[in-house]
């Protein structure tokens, strides 16, 4: 009886250690149901998930040439993107929204697919059919590749003139791959995407031309590009298969050009504006009128040496002279004839006289 209780003691206490563990193993990763399998152009499907990340952005859309487990062939060039909707995760991990039925730019097997914007970046497809769409196969895969990076990733190239004036900047991602499958895989095709914050890289084809027989090993190099006037801090990122395979930092100058450029139109523009409104009204004033007061000629001033004295008497004869005997005589006030005081024509004299 005692080993009994024993026995039901240590069964309890391992199953109380026990239960903690289960959850976390039996965790279910993002899921996306829907609410229909086909639909035509012009419907709606109500797409819903559960599992995701509290308070992240999803992206939804439908896309052709891909199907569950191999993904979206072409990347997102492949569906269609202007039909495509937006939505929020709640805070139980779940959403749901409405999403139109489009026909992608690519024949079907088509999915709907869900991947994050923001927060969580995972991605879902669900396979869909719109009805009325071209039906291909998926082309057929390569063999068993499997590609992998073997040594560090660089970024070569620079700026240049233009960057500095607002072009967008350009680089090329280096890395070396080693084919680690049993199958040669040739002409891979990549996605190199950038991302700035806390935005989701938006990813664009890049197919390298060449063979990558298996056991070897090849450089790539895939250019990489940003929008124009790009500048902060960037993360550059390269996929193959569905998968991560490169993450590389870049940070990005700002571009002064412009901000002088601005400046100098700041100053420009203001000053060619005041000598444009300056012309105008030096064109449109008024002329002056004939009753207008002009100015009185400020009297000439002679020099005290060229001034002369002149008798008083009986004009002299004209006498041939030089030059400067045409200019006129200036004749002191307080030797005018005038102002001298007369005498008395006989005045005796005292000189000799008692």
């Amino acid at each position: 009886m005692r080993w009994t209780r024993t026995a039901a003691v240590l069964a309890a206490v391992l199953a109380l250690g026990l239960l903690p563990a289960l959850p976390a193993a039996a965790a279910p990763g993002p899921a996306v149901e829907l609410s229909r399998a086909e639909g035509g152009k012009g419907g709606e499907v109500t797409v819903s998930g559960s599992g995701w990340k509290p308070g992240a952005l999803l992206m939804l859309l439908i896309c052709g040439r891909a199907a569950p487990g191999k993904g979206v062939i072409g990347g997102t060039n492949s569906c269609a993107n202007t039909e495509g909707r937006a939505a929020t995760v709640d805070a139980r991990g779940a959403f749901s929204a409405k999403l139109p039925v489009a026909e992608p730019p690519e024949p079907c097997p088509c999915v709907v697919h869900v991947a994050g914007v923001t927060g969580q970046q995972d991605a879902v497809d669900r396979e869909f059919a719109v009805a009325g769409h071209p039906v291909e196969p998926l082309p057929e895969a390569s063999g068993d590749g499997r590609l992998a990076v073997l040594a560090a990733v660089r970024l070569d190239g620079s700026s240049g003139l233009l960057t500095w004036f607002g072009a967008p900047p350009a680089r090329e991602v280096v890395f070396t791959v080693g084919n680690l499958g049993s199958a040669p895989v040739k002409d891979p095709v990549f996605e190199v995407g950038s991302s700035h914050g806390v935005f989701a890289p938006q990813y664009e084809e890049r197919q390298w031309r060449g063979t990558i027989a298996p056991g070897r090993k090849a450089l790539v190099r895939l250019p990489v590009e940003l929008t124009a006037g790009a500048h902060g801090d960037y993360q550059v990122s390269v996929r193959y298969g569905g998968k991560v395979l490169v993450e590389q930092p870049w940070g990005v100058g700002r571009p002064w050009g412009v901000t002088l450029f601005w400046l100098l139109l700041a100053v420009v523009v203001p000053a060619a504006l005041f000598r444009i409104g300056m012309a105008v009204v030096d064109r449109v004033r008024p002329a002056a009128g004939p009753a207008r007061a002009r100015p009185r000629a400020r009297p000439r001033t002679v020099p005290l040496a060229r001034l002369r004295t002149r008798a008083p008497g009986p004009a002299r004869e004209a006498a041939p002279g030089g030059p400067g005997d045409d200019e006129p005589t200036a004749v002191l006030p307080w030797f005018s004839p005038d102002s001298a005081p007369s005498a008395p024509e006989s005045s005796p004299t005292t000189k000799g006289h008692a």
